[in-house]
């Protein structure tokens, strides 16, 4: 099961670009938080709280227990989207999920491969990992922290699919099960182009620059010359 981590939060005013402004401008960034049964709370959270806690955690299927300043019960939540600023990596807004403990959510589980394909040490392939997190759905208790896969026995042309993850009775996985989701390839030969050779500075090359029809060692015609001036 994924570990919970712990966040605070406090209720905002209002909502708009100004508010949000003001907000970043005081260190804080703007969230919303809303799932079924609920209404649609905004509310603000400290950025480098938030950014040390999305650091440490598997943002995608990590519960994050949310700690809303003047509220009785903390509320167990998913990130759902963080917006970032496009070249300063720096947060916008963050999006939390209210999840209940006998309602399926849907997450992204990461996918780590272990070991050292047999195919990689004894033949010169190449692992590739065509999917990087498995999307499933299950109850929260159940979400899995992540899925570990021993690939140490695979040879070249050799590969595992979706089908070959075993997991939980009640965790439900969201793709087709002939989905590939890692092998190990021959290495790509890249050839490379043949160089053309230049000639060299004065050379002439065979049958260029002579007009058609003159023989070697002939000067072409209209060339004529006269020994003496003419009248």
């Amino acid at each position: 099961m994924a570990t919970n981590a712990t966040l605070g939060a406090e209720k905002r005013a209002g909502t708009g670009k100004g508010v949000a402004r003001k907000l970043r401008q005081g260190g804080r960034v703007p969230a919303v938080l809303y799932g079924r049964e609920l209404d649609s709370m905004h509310l603000s959270v400290d950025v480098h709280e938030a950014e040390q806690l999305f650091h440490s955690i598997s943002v995608d299927n990590t519960i994050v227990e949310l700690k809303v300043k003047g509220e009785r019960q903390p509320y167990q939540t998913l990130v759902r989207d963080i917006q970032t600023h496009p070249w300063k990596a720096s947060l916008l807004h963050i999006d939390f999920l209210r999840i209940q403990a006998d309602v399926a959510v849907d997450v992204d589980i990461p996918i780590h491969l272990l070991g050292v394909p047999f195919g990689v040490k004894q033949n010169g392939g190449v692992l590739e990992q065509i999917i990087h997190e498995l999307p499933v759905r299950c109850l929260p208790g159940k979400i899995p922290e992540s899925i570990e896969i021993d690939v140490s026995g695979l040879d070249v042309n050799q590969s595992l699919h979706v089908s070959d993850i075993t997991l939980g009775e009640d965790v439900e996985v969201m793709i087709e099960p002939d989905r590939t989701v890692c092998a190990v390839a021959i290495p790509r030969v890249i050839e490379e182009p043949e160089e053309e050779v230049e000639p060299v500075e004065g050379e002439e090359l065979e049958g260029e620059d002579r007009p058609e029809g003159a023989a070697e060692g002939e000067e072409p015609d209209g060339g004529e010359t006269s020994g003496g001036d003419e009248d």
